[in-house]
């Protein structure tokens, strides 16, 4: 049901334009919202009026009008005025408000049947027979993107995003907990992962420079099918996880970017360990790295263990790079100028990464 501040702001406009004074009562006679001090009526009459087959009464210079949900009465208008002109106000604002019920109801619903559908609570005949009610088109291209923010800000981060996406567009904004909003963005035939990675980046730059939020974005693969959703959410947020975990200096994760981070996820905590002994042994090596010697490794990978690149974009001697490399050697046993060590060392650092956030969320 829409609240009193919509009905206020719904009364107020409409009696801005027309001057005919507006008061609309619940079914017991209390004032929902009025544009003057509430006329004082015989709450028998109102009673009486609620149950009387009319749809609208004149009691003195009242005009007495139905608001009807889905044929069910759920408010009653009062517009003063004695003319025929009060009347045809009134009767306009009946038809304005029911819409307005409609609409908030429409939404609260999709919102109810969008988180349901994220969360698999819907079996299959439900969902397209909900959709098909819901005006929502069942075999359509979409992406799920999601949107991490801190808890506090969710309400403001859905609001925003509301106003960015609607569903006139085919898109819809809705949340299944207290720090993240789900995008279910509809996608025209010939967009594709280039185009998601372009709204991503908007949303990123919108919520910062506009509604001064930091957020994280992910999104999953697209799906045709309404009933796929759930599957598109399922790995935009495993997305956003391994993002903040192996990931941690990019703003949007792509679920099909993930690369051997999303693997790695997947591996049993004890596997990892593991391997991470294997590696390092009992020398807690990765946490003995220093910032200078990491930084130097991270720009040799992106570099393609390109020695003379390296060192260029670094403004270091080349001899200088060479000893650092030659120095981690020692430490690790691992010589990452060649490719198969330079590959069990990246996997390394990401399985001991990912060991490290498990411990602290067990904490």
């Amino acid at each position: 049901m829409i609240s009193a501040q919509i009905i206020k702001a719904s009364i107020e406009e409409l009696h801005a334009i027309t001057r005919v004074d507006l008061t609309v009562l619940d079914l017991n006679g209390l004032v929902i919202a009025t544009t003057t001090e509430a006329e004082s009526l015989d709450r028998n009459l109102i009673s009486n009026f609620a149950s009387s087959p009319v749809d609208s009464q004149v009691i003195g210079n009242i005009h007495l009008l139905k608001i009807l949900d889905e044929g069910d009465l759920v408010y009653i208008l009062l517009a003063k005025g004695q003319n025929e002109e009060a009347y045809m106000i009134g009767k306009i604002c009946v038809s304005q408000l029911q819409q307005l019920i409609v609409a908030y109801k429409e939404r609260y619903d999709r919102n109810n049947f969008f988180q349901n559908l994220m969360l698999d609570n819907m079996l299959l005949i439900d969902i397209y027979n909900r959709a098909k009610k819901l005006h929502i088109e069942a075999m359509a291209k979409r992406v799920v993107i999601l949107i991490e923010m801190k808890s506090e800000q969710e309400s403001i981060a859905q609001e925003f995003l509301s106003g960015m996406y609607t569903p006139s567009q085919g898109d819809y904004v809705t949340a299944v907990d207290e720090s993240s909003v789900i995008l279910i963005k509809s996608l025209t035939d010939k967009e594709g992962y280039d185009e998601i990675a372009g709204i991503a980046t908007t949303i990123v730059d919108m919520m910062n420079t506009e509604a001064l939020i930091n957020v994280r974005v992910a999104y999953g693969t697209i799906v045709g099918e309404l009933k796929d959703l759930s599957k598109s959410y399922k790995e935009a947020k495993m997305a956003l996880e391994v993002g903040k975990i192996f990931y941690i200096e990019k703003k949007i994760t792509a679920y099909n970017t993930l690369g051997i981070g999303r693997l790695i996820y997947q591996l049993p905590a004890n596997l990892c360990k593991i391997f991470i002994n294997e590696i390092f042994g009992d020398a807690e090596v990765p946490d003995n790295i220093d910032e200078e010697t990491l930084t130097t490794i991270n720009k040799f990978f992106e570099n393609n263990l390109n020695v003379s690149e390296t060192s260029r974009q670094l403004f270091v001697h080349r001899n200088t790079l060479v000893y650092r490399i030659e120095k981690l050697q020692k430490s690790t046993g691992l010589d990452i100028r060649t490719f198969d060590d330079a590959l069990t060392f990246k996997i390394a650092l990401m399985v001991y990464n990912y060991i490290k956030y498990l411990d602290n969320n067990e904490n």
